[in-house]
């Protein structure tokens, strides 16, 4: 799909495969969970603008690569953004986070704002936006034009899993932000749930119902 990159990647695919299991603990939820949140990261950053400063190792000296410009931000929608959040700190230490609280109202799946905060200049910086499912994609949605209200034009969408009604909601309200995902699913449940999925993300990470 134009605009969404699927990493499958076999390592990828294989911890995706264990995290759908319902049996999976929720230390090993957790523990899966980090570890593809660090491969999708390397994906996300894959082009990050580089510039070039000269160093000297221990034989020689040379013009290195490394990263350009300020550092980016990862905005985290909460609560189950966090579970990835981690891994992606070990990957860009230097990183700001910001946070966009919102829970899906169960009857209208419409997204019920409660918390926001990002950095000042967030306009100067790449924003990443991170949440495990792109269900509907109403929340995902609101949360981008928060940040874009905020000054945000530079944005990124990283996912575990999207269903399609997510990625045409996306298109539709922000056909300028890149998604990248693990896998693209069937299909949404009447209860806004991505089938196959792996169910509630948040509630099997943190151990809650």
């Amino acid at each position: 799909m134009d605009n969404v990159t699927v990493v499958d990647h076999p390592l990828v695919q294989h911890k995706l495969t264990l995290l759908r299991d319902k049996n999976r603990s929720t230390a090993g939820f957790r523990r899966l969970i980090k570890e593809v949140a660090l491969f999708l990261g390397y994906e996300v950053t894959r082009d990050l603008p580089m510039t070039k400063e000269h160093i000297e190792t221990p034989v020689a000296e040379m013009e290195a690569p490394k990263l350009m410009g300020k550092k980016l931000v990862f905005a985290s929608i909460l609560r189950a953004g966090e579970g990835m959040i981690e891994a992606l700190i070990e990957l860009v230490p230097s990183a700001r986070i910001a946070h966009v609280g919102l829970y899906r109202d169960p009857d209208t799946l419409q997204p019920v704002q409660y918390y926001f905060k990002a950095p000042d200049d967030i306009a100067d910086r790449l924003v990443i936006v991170v949440d495990p499912m792109l269900a509907t994609g109403n929340s995902v949605s609101h949360a981008i034009q928060l940040l874009k209200d905020e000054g945000a034009n530079n944005l990124r969408l990283l996912c575990l899993l999207a269903a399609p009604e997510g990625i045409a909601a996306m298109r539709e309200r922000h056909p300028d932000v890149p998604i990248v995902t693990a896998a693209i699913d069937s299909h949404l449940n009447d209860h806004g749930y991505i089938v196959p999925g792996l169910g509630d993300a948040g509630d099997r990470m943190f151990g809650t119902k």
